[in-house]
């Protein structure tokens, strides 16, 4: 199944921020900090408490969201919101990236490969719009 969310990228305050919308709007909290990933032996100690992934259902609504961790580009306010796609069918995905691919940012394109929690990609369209990727892997 192919679903489209909301994504937030905070700068290291996500675990805090998820807390709070919990708090108003209510639901199922999920929140995966990085030290209990397979990926913590690859990152520095301080990245350890930061949140990898997080979503809120609640009712009607969902999003998710995590920290900010890229090695090489900022958190700027701004960048801050994306669209989170997400599917079991790596196909889906596939077709999807590419076709948002022509005429994106290529220094703001993660290629989908397959990471310890699933696929991933990213890529900002030829109007700015981040878009994030994930897929199983199995």
């Amino acid at each position: 199944m192919l679903n489209l969310t909301p994504f937030l990228l905070f700068d290291g305050n996500c675990a805090e921020a998820m807390a709070f919308y919990h708090s108003c709007l209510g639901g199922e909290l999920t929140l995966t900090r990085l030290r209990d990933t397979p990926m913590k032996d690859t990152v520095v100690t301080e990245h350890h408490d930061k949140v990898v992934y997080a979503h809120l259902q609640s009712r009607a609504m969902e999003f998710s969201a995590t920290d900010w961790m890229h090695a090489t580009r900022n958190w700027t306010q701004g960048n801050t919101v994306a669209l989170y796609v997400t599917s079991d069918a790596l196909s889906d995905l596939r077709e999807i990236f590419d076709k948002l691919s022509v005429g994106a940012d290529h220094d703001l394109l993660d290629e989908l490969q397959d990471l310890p929690f699933g696929t991933y990609g990213h890529l900002a369209d030829r109007f700015g719009v981040h878009w994030f990727f994930r897929g199983d892997n199995s």
